[in-house]
Formats: structure tokens, sequence, C-alpha cells
């Protein structure tokens, strides 16, 4: 009885802050030296309160130990899965050609988002181009310490040690494909970069690849060129690719460039197909989340028990399309070939309209996991909102836990009070 009593208090603690703890732990002015700093730009702050109002909320998520090691062990037995031969098989049969060859990066900066539950995290998602861990481990450097004396709050060393795991992610991600070949320069690239909603971490990721002797740029692969066997940017030749561009198979005409030197083995690119359709393509969830389909394709049982923590996923096809009109107020419709939570509907939000374009077209229906909530002061008054949990990691490694404060159907950064919030361990 004793050893589970630390536990269940941890977790009714976490429970009671994220509903009752109101203080402000952002020290904005802190936060603002440490990005203007860490860009090299002075009024870069400026321009992200200006541009991106909703990026940072105020206030921490407080998350049990206990399950950040649950969120750890199932991606870690994700990961496991994805080297099961008939696995890779089952999956890379769904997948464009592109993504059969593994050239042998990993991916870097996975992204794996959990609900917290009532009987601990649900994973509701898995992406190769997780955004917001440049920004997050800045975020989190600038949190004060609130609700003193209320619960011990444990050391996060992950947000420590963030930098040096970035540098050397994107280094053993090189070695993996190249080996000892010296690493020369590294293109951050997604469609019109300076566009982009979190444009600021790409500013970050680069500072920081250059205070570690990495020369790095950032730009639109419609500028990259592939000539004479190498990628370029204008003269510049191209090493690595750390790749944010949500076309996961590099089809669109305008990545014909990048397409064709991650083909022939002129560019290393990460995260690339490969990476995706081993582990983000959301149809692979309709096979993490069957044991019966695991234990088909040769997964042990004691591995495939680690997977509880993925709500049952099943493809929307017409056999069993009444069913889950039927039952839709329990589940979450998905594209398979989404992201950013775009075209994702809540079934008890569905109308007949939209469901004929779910059932044309190639979508998994998830089980509904609710959120967790956080309630904030805003504007003098108590508003709940809801939270999403984001683990960054590397080869199954944990590099950083963040969370999302939002209201709506999926998390966004519009939210007033919502945004990026620092994870604080209980």
């Amino acid at each position: 009885m004793t050893d589970t009593v630390g536990p269940i208090n941890t977790i009714l603690a976490t429970d009671q802050l994220n509903q009752s703890c109101f203080c402000i732990t952002l020290d904005r002015s802190e936060l603002a030296r440490a990005l203007d700093t860490a860009s090299g730009e002075q009024g870069f702050h400026a321009q992200i309160a200006t541009n991106q109002p909703h990026l940072f909320s105020n206030v921490p998520v407080f998350l049990p130990t206990l399950a950040l090691n649950g969120m750890l062990d199932t991606v870690a037995a994700i990961e496991q899965v994805a080297r099961v031969p008939a696995y890779k098989a089952a999956v890379l049969g769904w997948a464009p050609d592109i993504a059969n060859p593994d050239h042998g990066p990993r991916g870097a900066l996975m992204g794996y988002d959990f609900h917290l539950s009532g009987d601990g995290p649900k994973l509701i998602e898995i992406n190769t181009n997780a955004g917001g861990a440049f920004l997050n481990a800045l975020l989190a450097e600038a949190q004060t310490m609130c609700c003193a004396g209320r619960v011990h709050v444990a050391a996060d060393s992950l947000v420590a040690r963030f930098e040096a795991a970035a540098i050397a992610m994107f280094s053993t991600e090189w070695q993996r494909q190249r080996g000892s070949a010296p690493l020369r320069r590294i293109a951050i690239v997604d469609d019109a970069p300076q566009d982009q909603y979190l444009y600021p971490e790409f500013v970050l990721a680069l500072r920081m690849l250059a205070r570690h002797g990495m020369d790095a740029v950032i730009c639109d692969p419609q500028a990259l060129t592939f000539r004479n066997g190498k990628l370029y940017l204008d003269d510049l030749p191209i090493d690595l690719v750390y790749n944010r561009l949500v076309d996961f198979s590099l089809s669109e005409v305008r990545h014909r460039a990048m397409r064709d030197a991650y083909q022939t083995g002129a560019v290393v690119v990460t995260p690339n197909p490969h990476n995706h359709a081993l582990l983000a393509h959301k149809r692979n969830l309709t096979v993490l989340s069957d044991p019966a389909q695991l234990a088909a394709l040769g997964v042990d049982p004691t591995l495939a028990a680690r997977l509880q923590a993925i709500p049952q996923t099943r493809m929307v096809e017409a056999d069993i399309a009444d069913e889950l009109w039927r039952t839709r107020k329990h589940l979450f419709f998905k594209p398979v070939s989404g992201h950013g939570g775009k075209a994702v509907y809540r079934g008890d939000k569905l109308t007949k309209s939209v469901w004929a374009d779910i059932t044309d077209a190639d979508y998994v229906a998830q089980a509904l996991v609710a959120p967790s909530q956080r309630m904030i002061e805003l504007d003098g008054a108590h508003t709940q909102r809801k939270v999403d949990l984001r683990l960054y990691t590397y080869d199954a490694q944990p590099l950083l836990v963040a969370a999302r404060i939002y209201q709506g159907q999926t998390t966004n950064f519009r939210t007033p009070g919502g945004g990026f919030a620092p994870v604080l361990m209980l």
C-alpha cells in the first residue's frame, strides 16, 4: 500500500495545481532577453510579440513524473515495433515508393503528442517535423517558480541539456548516412519559410548550429538546385537538410530538386520520407492500436502490451461506415495524409455533408480522448483551457517535453492566454 501512496498523491497534487495555480510564472523580460540573445537580433522578441501574440502562455502545466515515464515507454515501444520486419513491410506497403529505401537517418526531432486522461497519457498523434522545440527550450528557461511550498517540483535535466542533445542529434543523423565525412552545411527547409508561423524557431535553430561551428542557411526548396550530383543553394553545396516540409513524400513539383537529391543519396534529409512512413503515417495507428494485427505480424506480446496508451484507431471504410456514424460522438476523424490539425473533426460536430466527404476520402477514426484541463486567469476571470502534451525525441530518447494550451477542436495559437507552456514535473 505504501508503494502507491506517493504516485497517487502526486497525481492528485498535479490535478489540483492545474486547476488552482493561477500565478504567472513566465518572466517576459527574461524571455525577451533570451530570445534576442539566442537569435542575435535585438528586437527579435518584439517581432514575435507583434506577429505571434499567442505563441507563449504565461502559466506552466504540471505533470506527474509517472506520466512522463509512461509517455517515454510508449515511444520506445513504438520505435521498437517499427523495426520488426513484418511490421515494416506492412506499413511500407501503403507508403509511396520513395519511402522504401532506408538511408540511415532516424528522423530529427520526432514529436509524440499526448492527452492526459484519467488512466494516464494517451497518444493521439505522431509527427516527423514537430515544431516548437527550440522555442520551448528558451521558454522553459525563462520560468520562475510559483506555488512555493505547495509541492516539490522535480529538476528537469532535459531543458538543461537540450542544446547539446540537439547538436548531437544532427551530427548523428549525418554520420548514420555519411560516416566520418565532414558536415559542412545544413539547410533548414520549408515552403516560404519567412511566412511560416514558427519561422522564429528556424532562426533559433540556425543560430544554435552556428554557435557549434556548423554553417547553416534557411531556404525555400524552390531555391535549391540539383546539379552535378549535388544539391545547391545558389553556389553553396548543401550536405544535410533539416526538413520542415509537410509534403512528406516530396512529391510536389516545387520540391523536385530536393527529391532528386534525396533519392540519389546526394544529400542527407532528416526527417525524410522513410521516417514518416515508418513512424508517422496515420494509418500506422490502425496497426499499433490492434493487438490482433500486431500478433499476426510477429510482434512479441510483451512489447505489444506496452502500446495500450494508443487509442483504438480504424480506417474509415464502407463496411464499417454505418457503425462509425452511429458511434461518432466517441470518435475523432483525421485524414491519413493530414497535418497541423487540418480537416480533422470531432464526431459530435459532424454534419451529414462532412461525413460524405470523409467517407469519400482516406480517413482514420480514432477513439476520442478528451484533453486534460488547465485553469488560467484571464482578464481577472478564471478560465478553463485544454492541454496537449508534446514529447520531442530522437531515436526514442527524450529531448524535451512541452505543452500547448488552447481552446477549440485542435491545438492552435489563436487562444488568448494559450500557446506553448513549459511542463513542470512533480
